[in-house]
């Protein structure tokens, strides 16, 4: 049974919500603030799979939440729930290191398929016994067991997603991707959000891994139509 923490500040949002995750077979630990949400963390750490986190809170708020938890952890999945439907603070969830966001109001059918793609993403770990368990790009090391990526022997931070975003580019070498293969690939055909979280994770990957961000070798844009993987030599 998977596991999601729920902290919302809305007694019959979260009320709603619970309801519904667990009736959809999930397992679930409610909070009311994000204080007590970052205790349940503690109290069980490695034990979520999901968390839907509520941006606007007082005290400590969901973006505070989700830096913190993904300090600790890369692998768990993280959903923003936002009132705000503005451009830059979709953005903002998705920097400070979450999976997906959801803008409020919201049918339950797609919080469940949310919640339920990002499980997806994150418990897809098996490797093909036929597969090798390595890829190299140039100083880039991929490993496909422990879901990790080197750059001249030092290990990238990437979460869940980044680190499959690579693997598809590591998979697809020089191979122009459109941002729609890339968003059915990771995030699903069914997404109900549009292919801009794939330009910010693309950006958030670029941070990490390129010596200039800002002049990315590895990580090329294909204008008006999406990225290829160079692995520094394109």
């Amino acid at each position: 049974m998977k596991k999601v923490l729920v902290c919302e500040d809305e007694d019959s949002i979260r009320e709603f919500v619970v309801i519904n995750l667990v009736r959809s077979g999930y397992e679930v630990v409610d909070v009311n603030c994000g204080e007590d949400a970052l205790k349940a963390y503690e109290e069980n750490e490695g034990a979520f799979d999901v968390a839907l986190l509520d941006i606007m809170m007082p005290g400590i708020d969901g973006m505070q939440v989700c830096k913190k938890i993904r300090e600790k952890n890369s692998g768990m999945g993280i959903i923003m729930l936002s009132a705000k439907s503005q451009e830059m603070d979709k953005i903002s969830c998705l920097m400070s290191g979450a999976d997906d966001y959801i803008t409020k109001p919201f049918s339950i059918s797609e919080l469940i398929a949310r919640v339920d793609a990002v499980c997806r993403r994150v418990n897809r770990s098996a490797v093909k016994p036929e597969e090798a368990s390595t890829i190299t790009s140039g100083p880039f090391v991929l490993n496909l067991k422990s879901r990790t990526v080197l750059k001249n022997g030092r290990q990238i931070d990437l979460t869940q997603v980044e680190y499959q975003i690579m693997e598809y580019f590591f998979k697809n070498q020089n191979a122009a991707l459109d941002r729609s293969s890339i968003l059915n690939h990771i995030w699903g055909e069914s997404y109900y959000g549009d292919d801009k979280i794939v330009d910010v994770n693309i950006r958030r990957i670029r941070m990490k891994i390129e010596d200039e961000p800002s002049n990315p070798k590895y990580i090329l844009t294909i204008w008006g139509f999406g990225y290829k993987w160079s692995g520094g030599n394109g």
